[in-house]
């Protein structure tokens, strides 16, 4: 017997970089929310967990999944990520199920972050 189609099939790094170049995506976790990305030019990224406090890095495929490397961790951040009725859903590789992060918003506009070296 054939086996059913997977729900969760992993999006190519095309497909991702083609639903999320531009925006800023807000994500939660189990309802509440976990952070806010915004996916700049050339896989460029701004991550933040609070407003005007963000982490740059860069995004990269490994396989079927999306890697993260931020400023100041060169620690990999790998998600398999897919769509849900049209909204992403991501897990961490090594995860468990039921620790996905969901797209709860997506806009156009830019975290607030400042620039670089800014600050006393």
């Amino acid at each position: 017997l054939p086996l059913p189609a997977l729900a969760e099939t992993p999006l190519t790094a095309e497909e991702f970089e083609a639903h999320v170049q531009g925006k800023t995506v807000t994500y939660a976790r189990q309802g509440s929310i976990f952070g806010v990305e915004e996916y700049l030019a050339e896989r460029q990224v701004r991550w933040s967990v609070a407003p005007n406090l963000c982490q740059y890095g860069t995004w990269y495929p490994e396989g079927e999944d999306i890697c993260f490397v931020y400023e100041g961790d060169a620690t990999p951040h790998c998600w398999t990520f897919w769509l849900q009725d049209g909204a992403l859903v991501a897990r961490g590789v090594g995860t468990a199920p039921g620790t996905e992060l969901f797209e709860t918003a997506a806009t156009d506009q830019g975290l607030p972050c400042p620039g670089p070296d800014v600050g006393v």
